[in-house]
């Protein structure tokens, strides 16, 4: 039996600071699938919903939320949170769900209303959580991580601010294409070195923004998309959402701390890495098979990271595939088509899903301006918090 699900519709709330609730970001999203998918919300069996920790109890029960703001009819609900990776595992629960034989139709919502500067961490004191760790102990807030990631690359690999900049200019011109993104104007490397340093050596457009926005997918059997007529839509063919490996429990910083604090050999790969090669092991696929990949730049020096992690090439070699244009529109292996982090800022629990939004539309051919030639193959990539793996792969 096919592992595969079609992805019958696709729809977003456009990013940015609306002010408004993220159930009305999710709900529009939504009906906004729906109308791509050509059903109606009766059609739908099933709603699995990202979860908002920041959006009080309604954002607890996401599911359920959205499901009585499109209107009782019935269908089950879930909700599912993995901080970054929430988006992901809501599409692998629905996944789940059809391949079982528990639904034809499901719709899986993510939004948020986030909070004006960067993420303060959430749920209260977590002694027993690495992340909060982190946080506290080693006054390590993401945008320092972010920064000590750079700083790693810069003195292991030879990467320079420029080349972060890089990323920048890069994903830009791709959000200057996309109706949906927050930012829609292209910056100079020279812009990116003008703007405020932030945690050195990564300055505030190294660095993505926190925003408003839903994503939502309408996923279905094979067999109801041939009914339904969709004779050959995108289908997700794998979907990872693995955990890291001993002795990588300090989840985000795996690699920084000293030799003497290392009681065991490391992993033979990082956890960004393992959630990539589960994704490859369950599509048959691998890197070499790729036309364009979304990835979750946080910041500019962890786009990066992600090219080596995804095998699109070796230890320390990212730098050089960015120089050399093989993930800019046009190249190699584009990465960021939709404009990425860069250009939407993070909306947590829609991010996972509005990466998936993207390679349909552009397997579809449906991407306009951003329209990468001839794509077959895309795959998604982040993680979450508290070693939440994150990847989807979509083929057509």
């Amino acid at each position: 039996m096919t592992a595969d699900v079609a992805v019958l519709g696709v729809g977003m709330h456009p990013w940015g600071k609306w002010g408004r609730g993220f159930v009305e970001y999710g709900t529009a999203a939504a009906r906004a699938a729906l109308a791509d998918a050509g059903l109606g919300w009766p059609d739908v069996g099933s709603v699995v919903g990202a979860g908002t920790v920041r959006g009080g109890y309604p954002g607890y029960v996401a599911g359920a939320t959205f499901a009585k703001a499109l209107g009782w009819q019935g269908a089950r609900v879930a909700s599912v949170y993995a901080a970054c990776a929430s988006g992901a595992q809501a599409i692998a629960t629905a996944r789940a769900q059809i391949l079982a034989g528990l639904a034809d139709v499901v719709l899986v919502v993510g939004a948020d209303a986030a909070p004006k500067g960067f993420f303060r961490p959430a749920g209260g004191d977590r002694p027993d959580d690495p992340d909060w760790l982190r946080f506290r102990l080693l006054g390590a807030t993401n945008p320092a991580y972010f920064g000590l990631y750079a700083r790693r690359r810069m003195a292991v690999h030879g990467d320079t601010p420029e080349d972060f900049a890089l990323v920048k200019v890069k994903n830009a011109a791709s959000g200057a294409l996309n109706p949906y993104a927050r930012y829609r104007r292209r910056v100079t490397a020279e812009e990116v070195a003008a703007s405020a340093v932030v945690s050195d050596p990564l300055r505030l457009l190294d660095i993505c923004a926190t925003s408003d926005g839903g994503a939502a997918l309408v996923l279905s059997s094979l067999d109801f998309a041939r009914r339904h007529g969709a004779a050959r839509p995108a289908r997700i063919r794998a979907v990872s959402t693995v955990t890291p490996r001993f002795p990588n429990t300090v989840l985000d910083l795996p690699d920084i701390a000293t030799d003497s604090a290392v009681a065991v050999a490391p992993p033979d790969e990082t956890f960004r890495a393992s959630i990539a090669r589960a994704a490859y092991e369950e599509a048959g696929i691998g890197p070499e098979d790729l036309s364009l990949a979304e990835v979750y730049d946080l910041s500019t020096a962890l786009e990066l990271q992600w090219y080596e992690d995804l095998g699109l090439c070796g230890a320390g070699g990212g730098a050089k595939l960015l120089r050399e244009g093989a993930t800019a529109p046009g190249g190699r292996i584009p990465v960021n088509s939709s404009g990425g982090l860069a250009s939407f800022g993070e909306a947590v629990p829609a991010q996972a899903i509005a990466q998936v939004c993207e390679l349909a539309w552009q397997l579809r051919g449906t991407a306009g301006d951003r329209q990468v030639a001839g794509a077959r193959v895309g795959i998604t990539a982040n993680q979450g918090l508290f070693g939440h793996g994150s990847s989807v792969v979509v083929v057509r």
